[in-house]
C-alpha cells in the first residue's frame, strides 16, 4: 500500500466516535499533549497521519482541526489502547482543549490522510520546525523496530540512526524531548532567540548534520511552509530523497471542501491541485510547486 490514492487513505473508511480524555497535560509553554482513549483508532493509524477533531457539544467553533498523530498508547502486552496528540493553543477550539477535564469527550473522526511510507535508509533524518515535530515520535518509534502500526500490521523499514533538527522560537517552546531521547535519537535544536542549540534557522542545523553524514539519508520533514520548502530545496541540491508533511489548513478533512489544495508536479512536467487531506498531508517533497 505505497500509493497515496490507495482507497485505504480515503476518508469513507475513517471512524467517527466520542472518546473520552485521559490525559491532558502541559508538556511546554503554551504546549500540550492529550490522551485519548479509542482502541479502534489506535489499531489502524499509520505515523504520519492525522485525526480531526471538534468538540463535542459546541457548535463556536464549529469546524474540526486537525491534528497529528503523536503516537499510540500500548497495553503492557502491546494491544493499542488510544493515542496521543499535541497542540499549541493558539485559538479558540485549542483553548477550550486546554480547560478540557479528564472523562470529558471530544469527538474525532480518522484516521485521515496517507502519512509517511517507511523508505529503506541507513539514516533518517527528522526535520522539524514549531509545532511540526509532532508527528515525529511515531515516525522514529517506526523506523527504530520499537513499534508496529496499522491494521493489518505493515513491515517497518528498519535503519540504523534517527536523527532529529528541531527548530523553534525559544527553548521554553520545546517539547517532546525526553520522548526522542529514550530512543536515542541524536537530537540537533534551534531557536531563533539563541535559547537553546543554535542561534538561527533549523536548516543551517539540517546542512550541519548532512556535511558530517557518510551514508545517503532520507529525509522526512513538518513544519512552517517556507521551512519546508528550504529543506526541499537542501535534499534536490543533495540528491537525496524528501518527504513533507504539510500543515496546510483545513476544514474538513475529509476532501469536499478542497480548501487545502496544493500544487503538486505531474509526470509530463505540468502540475495539479493536491488535496492535503486526502492525497497528503505527506508529499515527495521534490513534486511539490512552491
Amino acid at each position: 500500500m505505497n500509493n497515496p490514492l490507495h482507497a485505504s487513505y480515503y476518508a469513507d473508511r475513517a471512524l467517527f466516535r466520542a472518546v473520552p480524555i485521559v490525559e491532558n497535560e502541559r508538556i511546554a509553554r503554551d504546549t500540550y499533549r492529550m490522551r485519548i482513549d479509542c482502541p479502534e483508532l489506535a489499531s489502524r493509524i499509520l505515523p504520519g497521519q492525522f485525526v480531526m477533531v471538534r468538540l463535542s457539544g459546541y457548535q463556536d467553533p464549529l469546524l474540526g482541526r486537525a491534528f497529528a498523530l503523536y503516537d499510540v498508547v500500548r497495553d503492557p502486552d502491546g494491544t493499542p489502547r488510544g493515542m496521543d496528540i499535541v497542540y499549541l493553543v493558539a485559538g479558540k477550539l485549542t483553548g477550550h482543549l486546554q480547560a478540557c477535564r479528564l472523562g470529558e469527550s471530544i469527538d474525532i473522526w480518522g484516521p485521515l490522510g496517507n502519512g509517511f511510507i517507511p523508505r529503506p535508509t541507513q539514516h533518517l533524518i527528522m526535520v522539524a520546525g514549531g509545532i511540526g515535530y509532532t508527528p515525529f515520535p511515531a515516525v522514529a518509534s517506526e523506523y527504530l523496530g520499537r513499534a508496529r502500526y496499522g491494521d493489518p500490521v505493515r513491515e517497518p523499514c528498519r535503519t540504523d540512526r534517527v536523527t532529529l533538527c528541531y527548530g523553534a522560537g525559544s527553548a521554553v517552546l520545546l517539547a517532546g524531548l525526553d520522548d526522542f531521547r529514550k530512543w536515542n535519537v541524536d537530537i540537533h535544536l534551534a531557536t531563533d532567540d539563541g535559547t537553546a542549540g543554535h542561534h538561527g534557522l533549523v536548516t543551517d542545523v539540517l546542512q550541519q548534520v548532512l556535511a558530517q553524514t557518510d551514508s545517503t539519508p532520507h529525509v522526512v520533514s513538518c513544519g512552517p511552509e517556507p521551512m519546508l520548502e528550504a529543506v526541499c530545496s537542501i535534499a534536490a541540491d543533495r540528491q537525496i530523497t524528501c518527504e513533507v508533511s504539510l500543515e496546510t489548513p483545513m476544514a474538513c478533512g475529509i476532501g469536499i471542501c478542497f480548501s487545502c489544495v496544493v500544487k503538486v508536479l505531474d509526470e509530463s512536467g505540468g502540475w495539479d491541485y493536491k488535496r492535503t487531506c486526502v492525497e497528503g498531508p505527506v508529499f515527495d517533497g521534490s513534486k511539490l510547486q512552491w
